[in-house]
């Protein structure tokens, strides 16, 4: 019985995509010390993670390379080894297509897999962010399929046969508080017994677990608390364009009303969203509302104003050029920082990408500083490199852009060699000397 094999650890663990959300979940299974296979179909990937070489910052090499060496992980792109798994995690990206609607594709994909070799006794688990319903109505008719190999005269009932559940990720890349095993898990599964197979094998390496009613309610869990930041980072933009009307500071505003100890959470005001979640989720819940004759008009505004934060800061680069007499076109741009957030390498949804494809219309010239991303390809077209950050390379800008608030950078010693500074995330806010130089968002 697959209970008996989750709870004495013979169980044999699988994860279908090892990236930022399947790598991390990958290594916590086999830490717990069930055998594991990490599946993914880009074959340099698993020629690195053979070596012991992880293409994640949250998993560092020293955890990962033991877990190879001994044997405790194994990777590889055949799907064929499905055959032989007793629980399957899918851990696939889950885009968003040019028109804003849902990118099914890997779903699909990894789910057909999945169906070729699906057999009695086996758990398979979505994490993947997606809109409610997706798990029961999408994944579970594809597993139904007669492309099931291991039971052509009767066919697999789920609940009874094996087991399908809906568990979202909860992973925030460089996060080193919040982790897979010390977050809570949401599981929801299509049936109770769905459920009660998926919390035992979650309840092995995660300390946590809140069960659901149902897997639409845990893929729904998901999209409320990325579009509940979605939406409240578009309110702080907002505000900080009528602060910027104002002449008031709205950073400065945030800390004083972030010492009420009750019905205020701070968030803050930057050059846009990105990340995995915040530009995409939102899009997922207002497109499945949709469907239900539902115009999620807040969740769209919010997204709206997000989405032109980068025009913004453009209209706060010229204006910082205008000051020192300098038009945008022509101009010698350093863009500090092109991740999405501080101290992790990820560029997915990066507003800094869109910062600069602006301001390349704009015929400005830029060079970027990164120390966590050494290079940058725009629109899978040109290929940029990181620039050592010197004062020579400083003082020849006309202008530094602060867009990622990496720690590592010493904002002091940049302000002092700068000609001028437009910082989007308040990473100056400590700076002494030098203030008339910053202009902020």
């Amino acid at each position: 019985m697959i209970l008996e094999k989750i709870e004495n650890r013979t169980a044999h663990a699988g994860v279908i995509g090892l990236g930022y959300v399947g790598l991390p979940l990958m290594v916590a299974i086999a830490s717990a010390g069930f055998r594991t296979t990490g599946i993914d179909i880009c074959p340099q990937k698993i020629e690195r993670l053979k070596q012991g070489i992880s293409d994640v910052p949250d998993v560092p090499n020293t955890v990962l390379a033991p877990l190879i060496t001994s044997g405790q992980i194994q990777v590889t792109t055949s799907f064929g080894v499905l055959e032989d798994l007793n629980t399957v995690n899918i851990c696939v990206p889950t885009p968003l297509r040019e028109d804003r609607t849902p990118d099914m594709q890997y779903i699909v994909a990894a789910a057909e897999q999945v169906a070729q070799y699906l057999h009695a006794e086996q758990l398979i688990v979505l994490e993947s962010t997606t809109y409610p319903g997706t798990t029961e109505e999408f994944v579970l008719p594809i597993l139904n399929t007669d492309k099931n190999k291991n039971a052509p005269i009767q066919r697999l009932e789920v609940g009874r046969d094996f087991y399908l559940a809906y568990s979202p990720e909860r992973i925030e890349p460089g996060n080193s508080t919040y982790y897979v095993t010390n977050t809570a898990k949401i599981i929801g599964g299509v049936t109770p017994g769905c459920t009660k197979v998926a919390e035992t094998f979650y309840a092995q390496f995660i300390n946590k677990i809140h069960t659901v009613s149902s897997s639409r309610t845990a893929e729904m869990v998901k999209l409320l608390e990325n579009t509940f930041r979605s939406v409240n980072i578009g309110l702080i933009n907002e505000v900080a364009l009528i602060c910027d009307r104002m002449d008031l500071d709205v950073w400065e505003i945030i800390d004083a009303a972030a010492t009420k100890p009750f019905g205020f959470m701070p968030f803050y005001p930057g050059p846009g969203t990105g990340g995995h979640c915040i530009p995409v989720d939102p899009h997922y819940l207002s497109w499945k509302a949709q469907k239900y004759q539902y115009h999620a008009r807040f969740i769209e505004l919010a997204s709206e104003i997000n989405n032109e934060m980068p025009k913004y800061v453009v209209e706060k680069i010229s204006h910082a050029l205008n000051l020192q007499r300098k038009a945008l076109n022509g101009s010698k741009l350093l863009i500090l920082g092109v991740a999405y957030k501080k101290d992790v390498s990820d560029t997915r949804e990066s507003p800094a990408l869109e910062v600069i494809r602006l301001i390349l219309d704009k015929k400005a010239e830029f060079v970027y500083h990164d120390p966590y991303v050494s290079n940058l390809s725009l629109d899978n077209k040109t290929t940029y490199h990181s620039k050592t950050l010197t004062a020579d390379l400083v003082q020849s800008a006309d202008c530094v852009v602060i867009l990622t608030d990496h720690g590592a950078i010493d904002y002091n010693w940049l302000v002092e060699h700068a000609q001028s500074v437009v910082d989007t995330r308040n990473a100056t806010r400590l700076v002494q000397i030098g203030q008339e130089k910053i202009i902020k968002i």
